[in-house]
């Protein structure tokens, strides 16, 4: 008897609650869309064909612009040639070749790099890491984690733990026990319109020693901190902040933990904060721009130190009980290392560093425009902080977020502070045009 194929069924439209979106109000999305289709360089393209500049590199992550060909050539390969294959007890050359470039790509001394899918997962695995460290150098004790007020480190519950956002956290306790956050070190009344890092950042710092006399030292196992505080409001550390918080832990013997998610990938100009800074830490985490935002990925990168604690036993022991399916995924690794090509090729630091000035002196001009409270510039980031309306906290950063984006861009706000982060790419007349729109748009609500 021969099966006959069941008629094509008509093809239903899209139901837009199907997909329950992040960090996004359902119903309010529903009934306002942002739809985008395509994307090229420094645009989004809507289905309707507008194009809207992209003030914020996708989320932190488009770093080299939207369509780089390298990139879509190299996914494309590496599909055709290996699909999957698992990086528990078996590898692929990609891999390899990836971990050895993105450590010539790191600070001197971080020589291994652990692979996940994203900056969530990279912190939890740092968080991790530091604890096992401790385990197995003999010290299982230190257990105890410090995170820092305003920081973002993803969603896992490790990360939310050590984070210091509190809305974010307030439906999903208990969360991690053992954890303390130091304070923002940002006081708007000496460091309001900071260009790059203010001053002050020593006696900043010293909240951790002051921290660690009600947290018995010896019980703490990572200190973690953002080194430009991002989703957060961008928050430049204070000259000598970070320089303290590592001789603070070298002191008590805890590891440093920076959280580069958002700061790598030159998002300062340099390949990672830890170079700008000048500021070496035990674990990195980082993501996004690894890929350019095109194939999920993250990673942790670990000094020698670190790695070296977990190799005394015997070599058939694994050293580490942790790890992704999709570990150092094939597809992710052949867009991880275009990503590194297109960098040294097109020589996007060098590009970037040209036009950082032209960038900051634009964003900074916007002092005294119609509600303006703050502004802080740190690389190719910039936060501006508006005065809340009284009675409606947030109504004016979302109102102008939504007028630029009727104007063709596309910026974020976190309740009234506007948040800026476009790909590295980016030419002068974009910049003008940026802060243009949104001082434009600034003129226009009350």
């Amino acid at each position: 008897m021969t099966a006959h194929a069941a008629p094509p069924q008509p093809r239903l439209a899209n139901r837009r609650d199907a997909f329950w979106m992040p960090f996004t109000p359902m119903r309010g999305f529903q009934s306002e869309p942002m739809l985008f289709e395509s994307a090229q360089g420094m645009h989004y393209v809507t289905p309707e064909g507008r194009r809207i500049l992209d003030g914020m590199a996708g989320l932190w992550c488009v770093n080299a612009g939207h369509g780089q060909p390298r990139i879509v050539e190299a996914i494309r390969e590496a599909a055709g040639r290996l699909d999957f294959v698992s990086s528990f007890k078996m590898s692929h050359p990609a891999a390899e070749a990836y971990a050895q470039r993105l450590c010539e790509f790191a600070p001197e001394g971080i020589d291994h790099v652990f692979f996940v899918n994203s900056g969530s997962e990279a912190v939890d695995t740092a968080l991790k890491i530091a604890r096992a460290y401790h385990h197995a150098r003999g010290q299982a004790g230190r257990t105890k984690l410090i995170g820092r007020h305003k920081s973002y480190h993803g969603v896992g519950f490790g990360g939310l733990s050590v984070a210091g956002i509190g809305r974010h956290k307030a439906a999903f306790g208990p969360l991690l026990a053992d954890v303390a956050h130091l304070p923002l070190p940002y006081d708007r009344a000496s460091m309001a319109f900071s260009r790059g890092q203010p001053e002050g950042g020593a006696s900043a710092s010293e909240a951790l020693e002051t921290l660690l006399q009600i947290h018995d030292p010896s019980t703490v196992a990572a200190v973690i901190v953002e080194p430009v505080t991002g989703s957060g409001g961008v928050y430049p550390p204070p000259k000598g902040y970070l320089e303290r918080l590592r001789a603070i832990c070298d002191k008590h013997g805890i590891l440093l933990i920076f959280d580069e998610v958002i700061t790598g990938f030159g998002r300062l100009g340099t390949p990672f904060a830890a170079q700008a800074y000048g500021v070496k830490p035990d674990l990195m985490s980082c993501a996004k721009g690894m890929t350019n935002g095109a194939v999920p990925m993250g990673g942790v990168l670990v000094a020698s130190h670190v790695y070296e604690a977990f190799m005394a036993g015997p070599p058939e022991a694994v050293e580490l009980f942790h790890g992704y399916t999709y570990s150092a995924h094939p597809l992710a690794c052949a867009a991880g290392l275009a990503t590194l090509d297109i960098f040294a090729e097109q020589d996007l630091l060098g590009r970037l560093r040209g036009v950082l000035p032209l960038w900051q002196d634009r964003a900074h001009r916007l002092k005294g425009a119609p509600h303006v409270a703050d502004i802080r510039t740190a690389g190719l980031l910039c936060a501006i902080d508006l005065s809340p309306r009284p009675g409606a906290e947030g109504a004016r950063g979302g109102a102008c977020a939504r007028l630029c984006y009727e104007a063709d861009l596309l910026i974020r706000n976190a309740g009234d502070t506007l948040v800026l982060s476009p790909p590295l790419v980016i030419a002068p007349d974009e910049i003008e045009t940026i802060f243009a729109t949104i001082e434009a748009a600034l003129s226009r609500i009350d």
